[in-house]
């Protein structure tokens, strides 16, 4: 009896799954099981499968092989709509709702409210705020979802779906575009979910978040499942070597981050030196970084980080002293900061910074295209050196230099955009959250190569929301809040502990107390 009620009867049984798209096994005898009120993560990293088969519930894909059977009954969906109607509804990581339609719009999208024949939109704005409230948002829900943030836009996301009166809710990273505060509330909601005996599949490289909100865990590995158990039952470096399908030792190792051993270079010349920047969400922030050295850039969301890198490229206007080798400067354009050696890598990679259908080989070059360029005409022999090149010294998967970008994994995208600066020789890289939604292999890839590109003289200013990645990856923390530098701590007195403590007090003294009581 103790093991019936231990593992109940699971509304989702998805076994034997298959799916081969041109040349490429994506699922090979997967499966998937999830009980009602189961918070059930499902991990791996990129191309593991994941994606496939939570598409191929929703409908968006159609399976070789295999069956699924929801709530007692064998399922086909067709299209995401049959799935949506089934109880099945779906929030992606690359939001997809409807930028020029209202908030309330999208919200309600194909279930608008109506009253003789005609739209009701008093009720539609009462029903959209209402579910907004649910998730402790205020928005003016007649506003287009296009004057929202990311982070705000993904809670519309989520508030559509959880307004459908789902059966199973599927998240997709859902906290890659949400400050602490915000993933507390979507926290909150999971949790009311699951009280009211709604299912959720929770899909996220954040491994952390597993053990915050999730009851158990399905680890996939090259298109099949490897296994499933409570969360409760298995650690994080245990985790992550199923994943990676390498010995626990190792992974021990190594450590939790691809990193090596920061605060043991020896920065060289102050490359870059900002004093009092100050403007949008900017009020005296202050920052230094030295060749060969990575310096963190830590603070909640809207505490100003990616407006010093933006400030520091000269891609927006601010105020306040930049001085780079030792001379002020200031940046009409970010074509000035180009010319001096600083290239920026932008957290949405998507949005801004790669081109979806372009080539890998067009992507790569972009930049350096006016290098390779005489009267107008691209030296197309040198162009392809140059991606090859860096194709093989990054190691990016990919079946060839013309592949369309989009086609690629996250972290072989983020690698494409880093060897866009590379290949100008750079003596500085601002990197905004390098690592966001990359699966913990490609991810160690990247934090390794930023670790190599340090180490070979290149100075890195490194924005992230991961307190590990900072407190293990750089040899200084600078702390932001509320567009203000109030704390500065070298990698050993840079714990996690010592960096929230100065992101939520904003007190560089206290923080420096802090780092005192460590030594």
């Amino acid at each position: 009896m103790a093991d019936l009620m231990a593992d109940p009867a699971p509304i989702l049984e998805m076994e034997g799954i298959d799916k081969v798209f041109p040349g490429v096994v994506a699922l090979d005898g997967a499966s998937l099981r999830v009980a009602a009120g189961e918070v059930h993560a499902v991990v791996g990293q990129n191309g593991a499968g994941k994606s496939t088969l939570i598409k191929i519930l929703n409908g968006a894909y159609r399976r070789d092989g295999g069956t699924i059977v929801l709530d007692g009954r064998a399922v086909d969906f067709h299209n995401p709509l049959e799935a949506q109607r089934a109880g099945v509804s779906t929030i992606y990581q690359e939001i997809n709702l409807v930028p020029h339609r209202s908030i309330a719009e999208n919200i309600l999208m194909g279930r608008e409210p109506q009253r003789w024949g005609f739209l009701d939109r008093a009720r539609m704005h009462r029903d959209a705020a209402a579910v907004l409230g649910r998730l402790g948002v205020r928005l003016d829900v007649r506003r287009p979802l296009s004057t929202l943030n990311i982070a705000n836009q993904q809670m519309v996301a989520i508030a559509r779906a959880i307004s459908t009166e789902a059966r199973i809710v599927i998240m997709d990273e859902p906290t890659s575009s949400l400050d602490e505060r915000e993933v507390e509330v979507l926290f909150d909601v999971i949790r009311g979910l699951k009280a009211n005996g709604i299912a959720v599949i929770y899909i996220s490289h954040r491994l952390d978040e597993l053990y915050a909100v999730c009851d158990r865990v399905t680890i996939m590995r090259d298109g099949q499942t490897i296994d499933e158990r409570p969360v409760a039952g298995v650690n994080k470096v245990e985790l992550v070597a199923r994943m990676l399908g390498k010995e626990i030792g190792e992974v021990r190792r190594s450590g939790a981050t691809g990193f090596g051993q920061p605060g043991t270079r020896t920065p060289g010349e102050l490359l870059v030196e900002v004093n009092g920047l100050s403007g949008e969400r900017l009020d005296g922030a202050n920052v230094t970084v030295r060749s060969g050295e990575i310096v963190g850039l830590a603070g909640l969301l809207g505490s100003g980080r990616t407006e010093v890198a933006r400030a520091v490229f000269g891609a927006d206007p601010a105020h306040g002293e930049l001085r780079v080798r030792g001379k002020p400067v200031r940046w009409r354009s970010p074509r000035d900061a180009i010319r001096a050696g600083f290239g920026l890598c932008v957290e949405d990679r998507k949005a801004d910074g790669i081109i979806p259908h372009m080539s890998v080989r067009e992507n790569l070059t972009l930049a350096v295209l006016p290098a390779l360029s005489r009267h107008g005409i691209v030296d197309s022999a040198e162009q392809r050196a140059i991606v090859d090149r860096f194709i093989d010294r990054l190691a990016i998967k990919t079946a060839g230099p013309e592949q369309k970008i989009r086609e690629l994994s996250g972290g072989n995208q983020q690698k494409v955009l880093l060897a866009r600066w590379l290949c100008l020789n750079p003596s500085l890289l601002l990197l905004d959250e390098p690592t966001r939604g990359i699966d913990v292999g490609a991810k160690a890839e990247i934090q390794g190569l930023i670790d190599e590109l340090a180490d070979d003289g290149l100075g890195v200013l490194m924005i992230s929301s991961e307190l590990e990645e900072l407190t293990e990856g750089a040899d200084r923390v600078v702390v932001l809040r509320e567009g203000r530098t109030v704390a500065e701590l070298d990698h050993a007195a840079a714990s996690q502990d010592t960096v929230m403590h100065a992101m939520a007090h904003g007190d560089g003294a206290g923080s420096r107390e802090l780092e005192a009581g460590s030594e």
